[in-house]
């Protein structure tokens, strides 16, 4: 990973306003993307995955921290410049027909980004250059003039990774970006980013709940929990020698058909729910489902740190040795 990342996350803090009450859904969460580097990140819903993805490209102004592209501070960019810089970072959602106008043609679509980023691609060469993304993302020719509900799903997807390249990004976010899709697709669309990955240099922050899909396809993989970064590290590290009960427990509940599940690993049955952002526990958020919890963890809240296992880990009891099938 080079020196100076490409993106990173500095005690990043976003907060949603209600009535009476603030919920910080991301709560001081620092994490790096290098370039050509993919990071997964992974956890519950509701721990504020797509928030972090929403803070990245703009869509929610963060309440504080910093979201830097280059070693630049978003927030304090000229007009201008933090224009110019968008460029550089698109997002994929994950309901791509959602986030495709139906009454825009495949065509139309792909252009609009020039429209509004014009000297990306001479307006000469828009049909030309379309018709290569098409080609580049697995579709044909045609398709240009069709409207996105007469796709299939994972046409779609191809589609609004065609889109996100229209603009030549050097970082893509792909937020649960084939989540909806069927396991042969799912396949397909991972291929396709990691051909693109290999081809254009692009990086990912690619964001997920599924284990089995991160290991096949990250670097490195952060480990999320209401708000907060519990465990980050190399894949190889987070999945052989997890250190934090929820990503411990998190890859004991994952479908053993992966080569990365150790079928020796014990069960943890976690209980309880997860506390609401509103009003989230005191000291580690985690304690209140944790089978290591003792009082130390309610009165103090555990640092981001390598504890001894390779990695930085959100625990007062990090390990990576044996859990107990059941918790206490």
């Amino acid at each position: 990973m080079p020196d100076e990342p490409l993106l990173e996350l500095v005690d990043l803090v976003t907060t949603y306003r209600l009535r009476r009450a603030e919920v910080h859904a991301v709560a001081g969460v620092s994490l790096s993307v290098g370039a050509g580097e993919t990071v997964g990140l992974v956890g519950e819903s509701g721990c504020g995955k797509s928030t972090i993805a929403r803070t990245i490209v703009g869509l929610v102004k963060p309440s504080a921290g910093q979201v830097l592209f280059e070693g630049r501070d978003l927030a304090t960019l000229p007009a201008r410049e933090l224009r110019r810089l968008r460029q550089e970072i698109q997002l994929v959602f994950q309901d791509p027909y959602a986030s495709l106008n139906p009454r825009m043609t495949v065509a139309a679509l792909l252009k609009e980004a020039w429209r509004i980023h014009p000297g990306i691609v001479p307006r000469r060469d828009w049909d030309a250059e379309v018709r290569d993304l098409l080609a580049r993302v697995g579709l044909r020719p045609e398709h240009a003039d069709r409207y996105p509900h007469q796709f299939s799903g994972g046409q779609r997807q191809r589609i609004s990774i065609a889109r996100a390249l229209t603009v030549r990004p050097r970082l893509i976010v792909c937020d649960e970006a084939v989540s909806a899709l069927d396991v042969s697709v799912r396949a397909q669309i991972l291929n396709l980013l990691q051909e693109l990955q290999r081809d254009l240099g692009v990086a990912y922050l690619f964001i997920s709940h599924d284990l089995g899909v991160v290991h096949h396809l990250c670097d490195r993989v952060a480990v999320m929990y209401l708000g907060k970064i519990a465990e980050i590290g190399p894949k190889a590290e987070i999945y052989q020698r997890p250190a934090h009960p929820y990503t411990q427990a998190l890859l004991s509940a994952a479908p053993a058909v992966d080569d990365w599940r150790d079928v020796d690993r014990a069960e943890i049955v976690l209980t309880g729910d997860v506390p609401s952002p509103l009003a989230p526990p005191s000291g580690c958020r985690f304690r209140t489902r944790c089978f290591k919890a003792e009082d130390r963890c309610a009165t103090e809240e555990p640092a981001l740190l390598d504890r001894g296992g390779g990695h930085p880990v959100a625990c007062h009891f990090a390990n990576s040795t044996t859990v107990p099938a059941t918790p206490h």
